[in-house]
């Protein structure tokens, strides 16, 4: 049988693994033309865009997460847990890492796959660009353990600055000690992730506060500063779309610092490199992203300045044939634009259905399609505040700036639309109801 292997679980991956199982690794079935396997480093998948909410307490990912072994069970694929440490391109191999728990004892040891095809979409890392401290003193949003830890050291930062109310705050020259918020979260980055984070957090500090886990202000006490070294937030979407969501922002209270690059990042603090500096008692990294270093050493592939594998609109490596790339770790061509298909869920999730044709195709032996990238717009969630972006091409014929409660909708459309991928339409729909009546139980924010 033809032995495909996708490496990574992430939103693409995932979906890929799972279509081409029930495509051809069902025995029951008489399709037994290929043999699949799932590679992650992880036993549990969730979806990415999810992260800002879970490290707000607003989701909480055990609720959420998916079992790559039971989703393997259900649609005919295997899985192997390890971290991807090595390829052997001529005689098709690659080397997986060993498995450990967490008191560091050997679960699973190195492991060696043989594949005829090979699918690679470990995704992206957050990028730290060499900013002094950042990577010590900051907290990226990469995983679902570093979410969590935001989010347990956001509570505990509260409930200390209540116990420490009585104490004078620290203030800058001429500004009175009562104008300074209690605590202050800082945010590196006016991307979706970082956007989406500040407003989940302004939810979050009035949620904390309403259940007494403490008495703070919610607006006034707890600050929320956005700093974005490019004189807009949302650098990557339509202007339009940009200055809406400041004023957005500006109406629940968090502030914005454009035009500020981040020149280092210390205990409390941030300097920018104008010379301006932020009291900062937690700190999220959410600046840009890039490649797993892994790809610079996967026997000679060829990769670009961020990392990301080149391909070719076949989704093929430069120079190997037999070695796929998609989503975050793919620098695939965009025709007509002069940058690459960019980095979002609906680009891993485009070239995942069209994998699955080009497979197909590879399989017969017939000549592989090119992929074009068809970009539908982008949205950003502000908690249940609101939602804004624009939809465009082949949704609408044009483009057209969406906010409010619709924009809310189709964002929340969004995630449920990826549910469907892995699970079929009717599956979907009992999640959601099963989620609606959760949410009915439980408090808003995770409070623990």
């Amino acid at each position: 049988m033809h032995r495909f292997i996708v490496v990574g679980g992430g939103a693409g991956g995932l979906e890929l693994a799972t279509r081409l199982g029930d495509r051809y690794g069902h025995k029951s079935r008489g399709a037994t033309r290929a043999q699949v396997t799932l590679v992650d480093r992880n036993p549990t998948h969730i979806w990415k865009p999810l992260l800002h909410e879970v490290a707000a307490g607003s989701m909480d990912p055990f609720t959420q997460e998916l079992e790559y072994a039971a989703q393997a069970r259900w649609h005919g694929f295997e899985f192997q847990q390890g971290e991807l440490t090595g390829l052997d391109r001529a005689n098709r191999r690659l080397t997986l890492a060993p498995v450990v728990d967490d008191d560091g004892a050997e679960l699973l040891p190195v492991r060696v796959l043989e594949y005829d095809t090979l699918v690679i979409a470990i995704g992206s890392t957050t990028a730290f660009f060499g900013v002094k401290g950042a990577p010590e003193f900051s907290l990226a949003l990469d995983t679902v353990s570093q979410a969590e830890r935001f989010r347990k050291r956001l509570i505990a930062a509260c409930m200390r600055a209540e116990h420490q109310a009585h104490e004078p705050v620290e203030s800058g020259p001429g500004t009175s000690p009562s104008s300074e918020p209690r605590i202050q979260v800082a945010i590196v980055g006016g991307g979706a992730t970082g956007v989406e984070l500040s407003a989940e957090l302004r939810n979050t500090a009035q949620v904390l506060s309403a259940y007494g886990l403490h008495k703070l202000d919610p607006r006034h006490d707890v600050g929320i500063v956005l700093i974005e070294a490019g004189p807009r937030i949302l650098p990557a979407l339509q202007e339009r779309v940009s200055t809406a969501t400041a004023e957005l922002l500006g109406k629940l209270g968090v502030k914005l610092m454009t035009g500020e690059t981040v020149a280092e990042v210390a205990p409390g603090i941030i300097r920018t490199a104008s010379g301006k500096t932020v009291r900062a008692d937690l700190t999220v990294w959410a600046a840009g992203i890039r490649a797993p270093a892994i790809l610079g050493q996967l026997d000679g592939l060829p990769v670009n300045r961020l990392g990301q594998l080149n391909v070719r609109r076949t989704l093929q490596t430069e120079i190997d044939d037999n070695v796929f790339a998609l989503g975050d770790c793919a620098a695939c061509p965009w025709p007509g634009n002069e940058k690459n298909v960019p980095p979002r869920a609906q680009a891993a999730h485009q070239q995942a259905t069209f994998l699955l044709k080009a497979l197909a195709a590879r399989l017969d032996n017939r000549p592989l399609p090119e992929f074009t990238y068809r970009d539908f717009g982008s949205l950003v969630s502000l908690g249940h505040f609101s939602a804004v972006g624009n939809l465009m091409g082949g949704v609408i014929g044009g483009n057209m700036l969406i906010e409010g409660l619709f924009a809310r909708f189709m964002y929340m459309s969004l995630y449920r639309l990826h549910i469907a991928a892995l699970h079929g339409y009717a599956r979907m729909v009992l999640d959601t109801f099963a989620h609606w009546l959760r949410r009915t139980t439980l408090p808003r924010v995770k409070l623990h």
